[in-house]
């Protein structure tokens, strides 16, 4: 017989949360989790290596919707490498095009700060002026009296 694991020992296993393999395979992730005697899940050896390939991609930043797909490719029999390459492929892209936006955005932060830094540099360039400003009136001042 094949080893079984607790939810807390594949939990511990894998850094996933218990909340978080009961979700997988509530949205059909993982399925087949076989139960004991009193009805808590027993995983296998290949649900753990499944658990470690669902979190490799999220860990990339792969969205559940696509998760699913993923799932689907790979328990189709149907299904081929190149399919799985082409779907690959083109989540990399949807990352691309992802990492574009967000260097567009990271320079219009950029800019913002730049601008801050100018509109602090002419405040205290005013600050200064205007304090030397006075310190020059009370001068004048005191010497007159």
């Amino acid at each position: 017989m094949e080893n079984t694991y607790t939810s807390k020992q594949v939990s511990e296993e894998t850094g996933l949360s218990i909340p978080t393999l009961r979700y997988y395979e509530e949205i059909g992730l993982i399925r087949g989790i076989e139960r004991d005697d009193h009805g808590y899940r027993l995983y296998s050896q290949s649900d753990l290596a499944w658990f470690h390939f669902l979190k490799y991609f999220r860990a990339i930043g792969m969205p559940i919707r696509e998760l699913k797909q993923v799932f689907a490719l790979h328990h189709l029999e149907s299904t081929t490498t190149t399919a799985r390459r082409q779907f690959m492929e083109s989540y990399r892209q949807k990352v691309v095009d992802q990492l574009k936006e967000l260097e567009q955005t990271l320079e219009r932060i950029d800019d913002k700060i730049e601008l801050f830094k100018n509109l602090e540099a002419l405040e205290n360039g005013f600050e200064r002026g205007r304090s030397t400003r006075m310190d020059n009136a009370c001068r004048r001042r005191t010497s007159v009296e």
